[in-house]
């Protein structure tokens, strides 16, 4: 299924949980592996100076730079190479996610990695943020692949896929994201758990629902799922289960993806409509994102 996956990094400590999983996955399932690094971006024009991405620091950009950057990945991944070779190793200047998303469509990749935030802290040091990184939510509002975005360490994962949470709110972004999980499943032979989250947070203007009222609409949404999705696949897949639980959505999803022993989320990038301007994640996919422990697949073709 993977046959083309592009690793977006900085070659950073802060990339290092999502290096782990690209490598193993373009070993695992014999796909070729892109490492690309955006080093910096122009600092007027076409100029021969850069503003480092990751330093903030303007450079002379010449070859000799350009050689120094690319041995600096080399040896940041060095025990990955060594173990998968099928890889090459890209770095170039410009904006981070133009660069990202224009090297995926050339290489048609079928996938990109990427870490939920690519900044550090403070030197030496990273802290796990409450929000996902500005290049992260630019490429996924337009990358035209699926985008598995690691926001911490997911040693699950290192072990394959083998058992998928997909979580939805019934929107047409959310199909989209449902036609890829079960292709997913299928093709890596894996349980899938469809999940919704009843939002009880925002409804009918702060006013509070009885639990009668709670447990209508849960039954109304398991009637949902049965019609919408469990009828596409249970003649074609037999390990499967739905659920719908009330409470935060994002809130939820990592609890049940935790209970379910989930060593992978699918969502869609957002679910309502959003200008063209507008390059953030859905707040609760973006949550999800910074929150669980196993990697998050952004949907949005």
């Amino acid at each position: 299924m993977f046959k083309q996956i592009l690793f977006a990094t900085t070659a950073s400590p802060s990339c290092d949980h999502a290096a782990r999983v690209a490598f193993d996955m373009a070993k695992r399932y014999g796909a070729g592996l892109s490492v690309f690094h955006v080093l910096g971006i122009p600092s007027r024009g076409f100029s021969q100076f850069v503003k480092d991405v990751r330093t903030g620091e303007t450079v002379t950009l010449d070859d000799d730079y350009l050689a120094w950057v690319k041995e600096e990945m080399k040896n940041t991944y060095a025990r990955q190479l060594e173990i998968y070779t099928d890889c090459t190793l890209e770095a170039l200047p410009g904006v981070p996610h133009t660069e990202i998303l224009r090297a995926a469509r050339k290489k048609d990749a079928d996938l990109i990695i990427m870490g939920s935030t690519t900044r550090e802290k403070d030197k030496g040091t990273y802290a796990y943020k409450s929000t996902t990184g500005s290049t992260l939510q630019a490429v996924t509002k337009s990358a035209r692949c699926p985008v598995l975005m690691i926001g911490r360490p997911v040693a699950s994962a290192w072990g394959g896929f083998s058992n998928i949470v997909f979580g939805t709110d019934f929107s047409k972004s959310s199909d989209a994201a449902f036609d890829f999980a079960c292709k997913l499943a299928k093709t890596l032979d894996c349980e899938m758990h469809i999940f919704h989250a009843l939002d009880i947070s925002t409804m009918h203007m702060g006013r509070m629902l009885n639990q009668d009222e709670i447990e209508s609409r849960i039954r109304e949404s398991l009637r949902r799922i049965r019609g919408r999705y469990v009828a596409k696949i249970k003649d074609e897949m037999q390990d499967y289960s739905f659920d719908v639980w009330e409470g935060i959505p994002y809130v939820e999803v990592v609890k049940y993806a935790r209970e379910k022993h989930a060593d992978l989320i699918v969502m869609a990038h957002h679910t309502s409509k959003t200008s063209e301007a507008d390059n953030r994640l859905g707040s609760n996919i973006e949550q999800v994102i910074v929150r669980a422990g196993c990697p998050v697949i952004s949907v949005n073709k």
